[in-house]
């Protein structure tokens, strides 16, 4: 197989004619990001409803798999200032939740499972070298720049290992049926990104790397004080506040390594980051061409990174004109870089037809979610099937008005209502990137002006007008918090970005005693807990990923959420 990144056009013109059918031209985006890792497969795409093969309920294992999950044990930070260290700590306990069910005795005898899957989010797969970045905003606040981020291709390979490597679901035993990843798997709405994020889940070679093909060109040698320089002497910021000197790190950060690929069936929701330049911006022509070509911003002054800041936390600047002035302002001060077209942005329809190219196909399913249907309607929500009994929806949250905050257009929140009703007697799992309380943007979609966005307040009240719907599944917040909704439950599980750096094990079973429980279960990468700032190793470098989100000056602290936010036991009454 040709290696990652190839333009053969043989092979590109084989993948286009795969994708989907060839249903439009646009099908063609895995082969504009050079995608190739995933083993071929000719299978058609499932009709919206397919998923993984239907399975009646399982009675629970007498053994259950807590090995290698935040029950056994924890990474913990050593020392309370400085640069901290990680090592084991004690696992979180499970904590049973009875607010929407009473915990009825001998429930554990009597159980049947519905669903065991794995819940991941916000992994945030960055090319640092992307010259539409914002790190230059670290000049008003320091979480604007995350030193970790070069590492995240190495972390998300290192999460995927762990994944594979459990043997059940950590409350029941029951095998895990899929994976679901729910939105900003890219960082910069980039298609080098989107090819990283497909060969990760799918398995295959990834060279996390665009530009110059031999060298680093981003800030992190820029010598610029305001950002980590691991490489060299530089007395910057951060290694006054403990970040240690790292000979061969930017060299290691950006070299080949091999994911593996899950190993059961996944699927795809999408995020902001996703589709919107910055997960900010509507997308326009000037974004396209500056993201693509050979001048990077690295810094600007104090005030003006804060104003700009401001407008792009509060929305004052959706469609991007007043970002675009300032870069156009800026060119003679910006830093001269390798032009790569890889660094495009893609559009919706060009994502779903990335998940349809069969070079991503990996354990499945074709399109892992998305189907031709969805890529000839330019529509990125769909339903499938989990089981027998068992529904899941993904929902598509972004606004491509702009901002990072979400909502939902009236076409799809009448087909959430119809697919509801039409599934009145399944237990229904929905799925989506934002969280209800940061669905507030209601800024009309620029393809459809005349259609009415909907915030988070209006998809709860659907949702709990619908007994049969069990969870909803999202993340955007960065935050584990699970609060109780009418009738349901709302899981937000936190980034593999940001320290604690977690994942989900989610498991539904049925109590026969007219209650339904929902377990919850926080997952660690594989790598170790101590970093080793020697190792260059792919999992020595997901073990740093991990340290330095840590230490990253400016992050927030409590992402873990609190007891009842992690390991849990959520009651239900079935209904």
């Amino acid at each position: 197989m040709p290696p990652t990144g190839t333009t053969d056009p043989a092979l590109r013109r084989r993948a286009l004619l795969a994708a989907a059918g060839a249903v439009t031209a646009s099908a063609g985006i895995g082969l504009t990001l050079g995608s190739r890792g995933g083993a071929a497969e000719a299978s058609a795409a499932a009709p919206p409803s397919a998923g993984i093969p239907s399975t009646a309920p399982l009675p629970v294992r007498g053994a259950s798999a807590r090995r290698a999950t935040t029950l056994d044990a924890v990474a913990t930070p050593r020392g309370t200032g400085g640069y901290r260290r990680l090592g084991d700590g004690p696992g979180w306990p499970r904590v049973v939740r009875t607010e929407q069910a009473p915990a009825r005795r001998g429930r554990e005898d009597r159980r049947t499972v519905l669903a065991c899957f794995v819940h991941l989010t916000d992994l945030h797969l960055t090319d640092v070298q992307h010259p539409l970045r914002f790190e230059y905003l670290r000049a008003a606040a320091a979480q604007a720049w995350r030193p970790q981020e070069a590492l995240s291709v190495a972390g998300a390979v290192s999460l995927v290992e762990r994944v594979n490597a459990l043997s059940g679901g950590p409350a029941t035993g029951s095998p895990i049926a899929f994976a679901m990843t729910t939105g900003d798997n890219t960082d910069n709405n980039s298609r080098a990104e989107l090819q990283w994020f497909l060969t990760a889940l799918s398995g295959g070679r990834i060279e996390p790397n665009t530009g110059d093909g031999q060298r680093y060109e981003g800030v992190q040698n820029s010598g610029l004080p305001l950002y980590w320089h691991p490489e060299d002497g530089l007395r910057d910021g951060d290694k006054r506040a403990g970040l240690p000197r790292i000979d061969g790190f930017l060299t290691a950060a950006i070299r080949e390594l091999r994911s593996p690929g899950l190993r059961m069936p996944w699927y795809s929701t999408v995020g902001n980051h996703d589709t919107l330049p910055g997960g900010a911006y509507a997308r326009g022509g000037y974004f396209a061409e500056f993201a693509a070509g050979d001048r990077k911003l690295e810094s600007l002054p104090p005030a003006e990174a804060t104003a700009l800041r401001t407008a792009l936390r509060q929305a004052g600047d959706p469609l991007g004109r007043d970002l675009a002035a300032l870069l156009r302002s800026r060119t003679r001060a910006m830093r001269r870089v390798t032009p790569d077209e890889r660094r495009a942005p893609f559009t919706p329809q060009e994502y779903v037809a990335a998940h349809l190219d069969p070079w991503h196909t990996g354990a499945g399913p074709r399109g892992h979610g998305y189907t031709a249907a969805n890529l000839a309607e330019e529509r990125l929500y769909y339903s499938f099937r989990i089981a027998d009994g068992v529904l899941g929806i993904s929902l598509d949250t972004t606004d491509d008005g702009g901002h990072y905050e979400g909502s939902l257009g009236t076409a799809q929140l009448r087909w959430l209502e119809r697919t509801l009703k039409g599934h009145r007697d399944d237990h229904v799992l929905v799925f989506s990137h934002h969280t209800g309380a940061t669905m507030r943007n209601l800024r009309p979609d620029p393809a459809r002006p005349d259609e009415k966005r909907h915030g988070g307040e209006e998809l709860l009240a659907v949702l709990s007008r619908h007994p049969n719907v069990r969870a909803w599944i999202n993340g955007h917040s960065h935050k584990n918090d699970i609060t109780p909704r009418g009738g349901f439950w709302e899981v937000s599980t936190a980034s593999h970005v940001d320290f604690p750096q977690l994942a989900r094990v989610i498991e539904l079973v049925d109590n026969q005693d007219g209650t339904l429980s929902l377990f919850t279960t926080c997952l660690e990468a594989a790598a170790p807990y101590r970093a080793d700032p020697a190792d260059l190793s792919a999992p020595g470098l997901a073990a740093l990923y991990r340290e330095l989100s840590l230490n990253a000056p400016g992050a927030r602290p409590g992402l873990e959420g609190e007891p009842g936010d992690r390991n849990t036991e959520l009651l239900l009454t079935r209904g």
